[in-house]
């Protein structure tokens, strides 16, 4: 550092360091300062909005625990969904609603709005997420429902299924059964079985009882050259 000769050369280069840079030395404070209680006051917002989509969340949840809704019940549900993914689209909570207003199209066999919001949630959902795989599968039987059954079974191929593979193949195999493709079907119910244990959301009775009537069927439609040929 220079050697000030005199307390006024102190002043004067002080003087001059100011003037070359005390203000981008307060710009400086000045935005770090902002930066410390913008990123508080960001948190602090962060925080309001969670608990906000949480509490709109319960209330929806509460609103569709009702037994038999009726007709104004169902509305006042589907506009507290609605509005979780009208204001806080960003939430997996507004993908959690938009979910359940597909669960609730389908039961009234509205399948293209059911259609429509598991695609809404699939273009927000994380690539690869529990959230993302779910919704594949159901996307995935709303399509078959619909008649789009190959639509329905090139999405179950190419999703990545991760935990879910089980219930990926279950799908899978109804999918095939309907299209009258019975070993293929029963090929895809087996792998199911063979991974239920990793999928809590199998029904492991339903799916004895597919394969047993499937397996009955191949069986009773083989004929006696396919015999044959596996005694060979």
């Amino acid at each position: 550092m220079e050697a000030y000769r005199t307390e006024e050369e102190q002043v004067e280069a002080l003087r001059r360091w100011w003037q070359e840079n005390g203000r981008t030395t307060v710009v400086a404070v000045v935005v770090a300062l902002g930066i410390g209680f913008g990123w508080q006051g960001w948190k602090h917002y962060n925080q309001e909005r969670s608990e906000g989509a949480s509490d709109l969340y319960q209330r929806m949840l509460q609103a569709y625990s009702v037994p038999a809704l009726s007709g104004e019940q169902q509305e006042v549900a589907a506009q507290l969904a609605q509005q979780l993914k009208t204001e806080y689209e960003g939430s997996s909570y507004s993908q959690f609603a938009a979910l359940q207003l597909a669960s609730t199209a389908v039961i009234e066999n509205d399948l293209s709005a059911a259609e429509g919001e598991l695609r809404w949630v699939l273009a927000r959902a994380d690539v690869g997420g529990d959230i993302a795989r779910i919704t594949q599968v159901r996307l995935a039987r709303v399509l078959a429902a619909q008649g789009q059954q190959e639509q329905a079974l090139a999405i179950l191929d190419e999703a990545d299924a991760g935990p879910y593979q089980a219930s990926y193949a279950l799908a899978r195999g109804d999918i095939l059964s309907s299209m009258g493709r019975e070993q293929q079907a029963l090929e895809a119910y087996r792998a199911a079985r063979s991974l239920a244990t990793a999928d809590g959301q199998i029904n492991l009775r339903s799916l004895e009882q597919k394969l047993q009537a499937l397996g009955s069927i191949t069986a009773g439609g083989a004929t006696d050259g396919s015999v044959a040929g596996e005694g060979d």
